[in-house]
Protein backbone atom coordinates (compact mmCIF):
# COMPACT_ATOMS: atom_id res chain seq x y z
CA UNK A 1 0.00 0.00 0.00
CA UNK A 2 2.52 2.49 0.63
CA UNK A 3 4.64 1.41 -2.28
CA UNK A 4 1.78 2.73 -4.34
CA UNK A 5 1.24 5.55 -2.63
CA UNK A 6 5.01 6.72 -2.69
CA UNK A 7 4.64 5.60 -6.90
CA UNK A 8 1.67 7.96 -7.22
CA UNK A 9 3.33 10.75 -5.40
CA UNK A 10 6.79 10.37 -7.45
CA UNK A 11 4.03 10.63 -10.65
CA UNK A 12 2.40 13.86 -9.38
CA UNK A 13 5.89 15.18 -8.78
CA UNK A 14 7.22 14.77 -11.85
CA UNK A 15 3.97 16.03 -13.78
CA UNK A 16 3.76 18.99 -11.90
CA UNK A 17 7.97 19.43 -13.28
CA UNK A 18 7.42 18.89 -16.50
CA UNK A 19 4.01 21.44 -16.39
CA UNK A 20 6.82 23.91 -14.88
CA UNK A 21 9.27 23.48 -17.19
CA UNK A 22 6.60 24.09 -20.23
CA UNK A 23 5.21 26.85 -18.39
CA UNK A 24 8.83 28.55 -17.99
CA UNK A 25 9.84 27.79 -21.39
CA UNK A 26 6.34 29.34 -22.64
CA UNK A 27 6.88 32.40 -21.07
CA UNK A 28 9.96 32.81 -21.88
CA UNK A 29 9.88 32.61 -25.27
CA UNK A 30 6.90 35.46 -24.76
CA UNK A 31 9.68 37.34 -23.35
CA UNK A 32 12.34 36.97 -25.84
CA UNK A 33 12.21 40.09 -28.71
CA UNK A 34 11.84 39.27 -31.95
CA UNK A 35 15.51 38.46 -33.61
CA UNK A 36 16.75 41.35 -35.60
CA UNK A 37 17.40 40.92 -39.39
CA UNK A 38 21.34 41.02 -39.38
CA UNK A 39 22.84 45.04 -40.52
CA UNK A 40 24.15 45.93 -43.82
CA UNK A 41 25.81 48.76 -44.95
CA UNK A 42 24.66 51.17 -47.23
CA UNK A 43 26.86 52.10 -49.95
CA UNK A 44 25.79 55.78 -51.92
CA UNK A 45 26.55 55.48 -55.62
CA UNK A 46 26.73 58.69 -57.10
CA UNK A 47 26.88 58.59 -61.23
CA UNK A 48 29.02 61.37 -62.81
CA UNK A 49 26.63 63.77 -63.00
CA UNK A 50 25.03 64.29 -59.21
CA UNK A 51 26.31 67.13 -57.61
CA UNK A 52 28.66 66.70 -54.52
CA UNK A 53 26.75 68.56 -52.40
CA UNK A 54 23.33 66.45 -53.17
CA UNK A 55 25.10 63.26 -52.52
CA UNK A 56 26.87 65.20 -49.17
CA UNK A 57 22.89 66.04 -48.26
CA UNK A 58 21.18 62.31 -48.61
CA UNK A 59 24.18 61.03 -46.85
CA UNK A 60 23.97 63.49 -43.79
CA UNK A 61 20.49 62.91 -43.91
CA UNK A 62 20.62 58.66 -44.04
CA UNK A 63 23.08 58.49 -41.63
CA UNK A 64 20.31 59.88 -38.87
CA UNK A 65 18.51 57.26 -39.60
CA UNK A 66 21.08 53.97 -40.59
CA UNK A 67 24.19 54.07 -38.79
CA UNK A 68 26.18 52.28 -41.36
CA UNK A 69 26.57 54.24 -44.63
CA UNK A 70 29.45 55.48 -47.06
CA UNK A 71 30.05 57.10 -50.03
CA UNK A 72 31.20 55.73 -52.72
CA UNK A 73 33.87 57.67 -55.23
CA UNK A 74 31.57 58.99 -58.63
CA UNK A 75 31.16 56.36 -61.67
CA UNK A 76 30.43 56.43 -64.92
CA UNK A 77 26.86 55.46 -66.55
CA UNK A 78 27.21 51.64 -68.34
CA UNK A 79 26.79 51.99 -71.54
CA UNK A 80 23.97 49.71 -72.36
CA UNK A 81 21.68 51.59 -69.84
CA UNK A 82 20.02 54.60 -72.49
CA UNK A 83 16.77 54.14 -74.01
CA UNK A 84 16.68 53.38 -77.65
CA UNK A 85 16.03 57.35 -78.24
CA UNK A 86 19.23 57.80 -75.70
CA UNK A 87 17.79 60.33 -73.96
CA UNK A 88 17.01 58.63 -71.09
CA UNK A 89 18.66 55.84 -68.51
CA UNK A 90 16.86 52.40 -67.78
CA UNK A 91 16.17 52.20 -64.20
CA UNK A 92 15.99 48.79 -63.88
CA UNK A 93 19.53 48.36 -66.24
CA UNK A 94 21.07 50.33 -63.79
CA UNK A 95 20.30 48.69 -60.69
CA UNK A 96 21.35 45.46 -62.38
CA UNK A 97 24.23 47.22 -62.90
CA UNK A 98 24.28 48.25 -59.12
CA UNK A 99 23.93 44.84 -58.01
CA UNK A 100 26.69 43.10 -60.17
CA UNK A 101 28.96 45.58 -58.16
CA UNK A 102 27.28 45.48 -54.51
CA UNK A 103 29.05 43.11 -52.21
CA UNK A 104 27.93 40.61 -49.76
CA UNK A 105 26.72 42.88 -46.64
CA UNK A 106 26.01 45.75 -48.52
CA UNK A 107 23.14 47.38 -50.07
CA UNK A 108 23.57 50.13 -53.21
CA UNK A 109 21.78 53.32 -53.82
CA UNK A 110 22.66 55.13 -56.84
CA UNK A 111 22.32 59.00 -57.40
CA UNK A 112 22.00 60.81 -60.75
CA UNK A 113 20.52 64.20 -61.93
CA UNK A 114 19.54 62.35 -65.52
CA UNK A 115 16.32 61.55 -66.41
CA UNK A 116 15.57 57.74 -65.86
CA UNK A 117 12.44 55.05 -67.13
CA UNK A 118 11.09 52.18 -67.08
CA UNK A 119 8.04 50.06 -68.22
CA UNK A 120 4.46 51.01 -66.48
CA UNK A 121 1.60 49.10 -67.80
CA UNK A 122 1.51 49.31 -71.78
CA UNK A 123 4.03 52.47 -71.57
CA UNK A 124 7.62 50.89 -71.87
CA UNK A 125 9.50 54.00 -71.35
CA UNK A 126 7.68 55.64 -68.15
CA UNK A 127 9.65 58.65 -66.98
CA UNK A 128 10.14 57.97 -63.11
CA UNK A 129 12.04 59.72 -60.38
CA UNK A 130 13.44 56.10 -58.31
CA UNK A 131 13.26 52.37 -58.73
CA UNK A 132 13.97 49.57 -56.33
CA UNK A 133 13.08 45.87 -56.36
CA UNK A 134 11.09 45.02 -53.59
CA UNK A 135 13.71 43.34 -52.13
CA UNK A 136 16.97 43.29 -54.10
CA UNK A 137 20.35 44.84 -52.60
CA UNK A 138 20.24 48.52 -54.90
CA UNK A 139 18.25 50.69 -56.32
CA UNK A 140 18.45 54.48 -58.13
CA UNK A 141 17.14 57.86 -57.30
CA UNK A 142 16.95 60.91 -59.31
CA UNK A 143 16.65 64.29 -58.72
CA UNK A 144 15.30 64.88 -62.92
CA UNK A 145 11.69 65.08 -62.10
CA UNK A 146 11.58 67.28 -58.73
CA UNK A 147 11.49 70.75 -58.47
CA UNK A 148 11.69 73.76 -55.80
CA UNK A 149 13.23 75.44 -53.48
CA UNK A 150 13.32 72.04 -51.33
CA UNK A 151 14.50 69.74 -54.46
CA UNK A 152 17.27 68.19 -52.68
CA UNK A 153 15.26 67.15 -49.52
CA UNK A 154 12.78 65.58 -51.71
CA UNK A 155 15.76 63.57 -53.60
CA UNK A 156 16.43 62.13 -50.20
CA UNK A 157 13.10 61.28 -49.63
CA UNK A 158 13.13 59.22 -52.87
CA UNK A 159 15.98 57.93 -51.99
CA UNK A 160 14.78 56.38 -48.55
CA UNK A 161 11.54 55.76 -50.58
CA UNK A 162 13.94 53.19 -52.98
CA UNK A 163 15.60 51.61 -49.71
CA UNK A 164 12.41 51.15 -48.31
CA UNK A 165 11.28 49.05 -51.39
CA UNK A 166 14.45 46.79 -51.46
CA UNK A 167 13.81 46.52 -47.42
CA UNK A 168 10.78 44.58 -48.45
CA UNK A 169 8.58 47.19 -48.34
CA UNK A 170 5.44 47.85 -50.98
CA UNK A 171 3.90 51.05 -51.45
CA UNK A 172 1.99 52.30 -48.54
CA UNK A 173 -2.21 53.46 -48.35
CA UNK A 174 -1.11 56.10 -45.57
CA UNK A 175 -1.21 59.80 -47.39
CA UNK A 176 1.78 60.94 -45.35
CA UNK A 177 4.22 57.83 -45.41
CA UNK A 178 7.05 57.62 -47.43
CA UNK A 179 6.37 54.87 -49.08
CA UNK A 180 3.42 56.49 -50.14
CA UNK A 181 2.83 55.56 -54.15
CA UNK A 182 3.13 58.25 -56.32
CA UNK A 183 1.54 57.59 -59.07
CA UNK A 184 2.94 59.39 -61.01
CA UNK A 185 3.20 63.07 -59.41
CA UNK A 186 5.13 64.49 -56.89
CA UNK A 187 3.59 64.55 -53.45
CA UNK A 188 7.05 64.64 -51.68
CA UNK A 189 5.71 67.95 -49.25
CA UNK A 190 2.78 65.49 -48.30
CA UNK A 191 5.15 62.79 -47.17
CA UNK A 192 6.52 63.13 -43.49
CA UNK A 193 7.76 60.06 -42.65
CA UNK A 194 7.35 56.02 -42.37
CA UNK A 195 3.69 55.08 -40.94
CA UNK A 196 4.08 52.82 -38.00
CA UNK A 197 3.59 49.63 -39.91
CA UNK A 198 6.20 50.24 -42.39
CA UNK A 199 8.76 51.55 -39.34
CA UNK A 200 8.55 48.64 -37.67
CA UNK A 201 9.67 46.58 -40.74
CA UNK A 202 12.53 48.66 -40.82
CA UNK A 203 13.59 48.92 -36.98
CA UNK A 204 13.92 44.73 -37.40
CA UNK A 205 15.95 45.49 -40.60
CA UNK A 206 18.04 47.79 -38.16
CA UNK A 207 17.02 51.07 -38.80
CA UNK A 208 17.40 53.93 -36.10
CA UNK A 209 13.93 54.94 -36.28
CA UNK A 210 11.99 56.92 -32.96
Amino acid sequence: MKTLLYLAIAILFVSCNQNHNKDSAKKSNQNSPTPKKKSVTIAIQPFVDIPKENVDYVAYYLKKMYANVIINKPIEFPKNSLNQAKKRHRADSLIHFLSAQTKPGYLTIGLTKGDISANKDKIPDWGIMGLGFCPGKSCIASSFRLHGKNKTEKLFKVAIHELGHTQGLKHCPVNDCLMRDAEGKDHLDEEKEFCKKCKAVLVNAGWALN
